[in-house]
C-alpha cells in the first residue's frame, strides 16, 4: 500500500466535511421535527440484519442491492440495509405488532448498495422517512404527502414538487380492460416506464400507446387518463376508483406544491401498491424523496409512507450557507461571560496559546470586556 493509496475511499463513498455534516444535522433535525409533531414515533433498527429478513418482509426488495456477508455467530448470511421501511415493516410486525393502528413511525438513518443508480455513483445515502402503518387509503395517503412537503419545506427546499404514479396501472388493466398473457406484462410495464412507444407495440402493448401521452401537469394528466380509461377500446372504467383517488389527495396537497402526473413511472416503486409519488425541489438535481403505498409481508398489513434522500439538498445547503458567527475567547477570558453568551446563542473557540489567530480560526468576534467585538 502506497502512501496515497491509505488515503482513499471506495468510489461512492465521501466524508462529510464540517459545513456538510452541520448541513446535514439540522436537515435531519427538521424532519424529524416535523413528523414527531404530527405524532410520528422514532425507531432506530440495526444497520445489519440477516439477509432473509431484509429481503422478504416486502414484494419488490432486491437483494443483489445489498452488501452480503457471513455471520460467524451464527454462520447465516448478513447484510448491510439498503432500504430502511422494510426494517420499520419488521419492528411493526413483531415489536409492535400488537400496538393499535395505525402506527405512526418514524427514522432517519444511512443505508449502503453495491452500486449507484444510473449515472450517480453514490452508494451511501441518508434516509430520512415516516410509515404509516395499518391503512393505504386516500386519507392516509393525504396525510403521508403533505408531511412529506412540509418536512422539506422546513429543510429550506423551495419550488417543491410532486409527480404522482400509479405503480400497479399495468396489472390493473392486463386483469381485464386490456388483456396481456403473464409474460408480457413485465415486458410492457418496462417499456412504458421507459417511454418508449416502438419497444412497447413489440412487447405486445400497442393498446397502451395512449398512455404514454397521460403525463404532465396534474389537472391535464389526470383529465387525458379519464378519457383514456373511459374510452370504448380501452380501459373502460377499470381506472375509476385510481382516478379519483389521486384527485382526492391533488386537492389536499393544492398549493403547497407544484402537481404532476406520470401514471406509468414505474422506477424506484418495487413494492408500492395502488399510489406513489416522487419529490423533487427547484435547482437540487434528481429526485429528493418517494413514498406511496404498500403492503407489509407476513402478516399482510397495508401501510403508507415516504423516503427523503437529501444529501443533494444538503449539498446545496452548505454551499450557499454563510459562516457562523463564531466568538474567540482568548487565554485567561472570563469563563463566566463565555458562559453567559454561549447561552444566549453564541459559538465560541477557546484560544490554546497566545499565538492563536481568531481569524485563521473561522471567528468573527473577539471577548473583550465581556462582550463579543467584531474582529475587523
Amino acid at each position: 500500500m502506497t502512501d496515497t493509496d491509505r488515503d482513499l475511499l471506495p468510489e461512492g463513498l465521501e466524508d462529510r466535511l464540517p459545513q456538510s455534516a452541520a448541513a446535514a444535522a439540522r436537515v435531519t433535525r427538521a424532519v424529524m421535527d416535523v413528523m414527531d409533531l404530527r405524532g410520528y414515533d422514532r425507531v432506530q433498527p440495526p444497520s445489519i440484519e440477516f439477509e432473509r429478513s431484509l429481503a422478504s418482509r416486502m414484494a419488490g426488495v432486491q437483494p443483489r442491492r445489498m452488501f452480503r456477508f457471513v455471520d460467524p455467530a451464527s454462520l447465516r448470511t448478513l447484510a448491510l440495509r439498503s432500504d430502511i421501511t422494510p426494517q420499520v415493516g419488521r419492528i411493526a410486525a413483531t415489536g409492535l405488532g400488537g400496538s393499535p393502528r395505525p402506527l405512526r413511525l418514524c427514522y432517519a438513518g444511512q443505508v449502503i448498495t453495491i452500486k449507484g443508480d444510473g449515472l450517480d455513483p453514490t452508494r451511501e445515502r441518508l434516509q430520512l422517512g415516516a410509515e404509516l402503518i395499518g391503512s393505504d387509503s386516500v386519507t392516509a395517503a393525504g396525510e403521508v404527502v403533505t408531511m412529506a412537503i412540509e418536512a422539506l419545506r422546513t429543510t429550506g427546499a423551495t419550488g417543491i414538487s410532486v409527480d404522482f404514479t400509479l405503480p400497479d396501472l399495468v396489472d390493473t388493466l392486463a386483469a381485464q380492460a386490456l388483456p396481456l398473457s403473464p409474460d408480457s406484462i413485465e415486458a410492457v410495464r418496462r417499456e412504458l416506464d421507459a417511454k418508449d412507444a416502438g419497444g412497447l407495440v413489440a412487447a405486445g402493448g400497442e393498446a397502451y400507446l395512449p398512455l404514454l401521452y397521460a403525463t404532465g401537469p396534474f389537472d391535464d394528466a389526470i383529465g387525458q387518463l379519464a378519457k383514456i380509461d373511459m374510452s370504448n377500446n380501452s380501459g373502460g372504467g377499470a381506472l375509476s376508483s385510481r382516478i379519483a383517488a389521486l384527485r382526492e389527495v391533488a386537492a389536499r396537497v393544492s398549493g403547497a406544491a407544484r402537481l404532476t402526473l406520470d401514471p406509468s413511472e414505474r422506477h424506484g416503486f418495487e413494492y408500492q401498491t395502488w399510489f406513489g409519488f416522487t419529490l423533487y425541489a427547484e435547482g437540487v438535481r434528481g429526485a429528493l424523496g418517494r413514498g406511496g403505498t404498500y403492503r407489509i409481508l407476513g402478516p399482510d398489513e397495508p401501510a403508507t409512507g415516504f423516503s427523503l434522500y437529501p444529501d443533494p439538498l444538503i449539498d446545496a445547503l452548505a454551499a450557499s450557507e454563510a459562516p457562523r458567527d463564531t466568538l474567540f475567547l482568548p487565554l485567561g477570558h472570563d469563563a463566566e461571560a463565555a458562559a453567559r453568551l454561549r447561552a444566549v446563542g453564541w459559538r465560541t473557540v477557546a484560544g490554546l496559546s497566545e499565538e492563536d489567530d481568531a481569524k485563521a480560526l473561522g471567528c468573527s468576534h473577539r471577548l473583550e470586556g465581556g462582550e463579543a467585538v467584531g474582529l475587523g
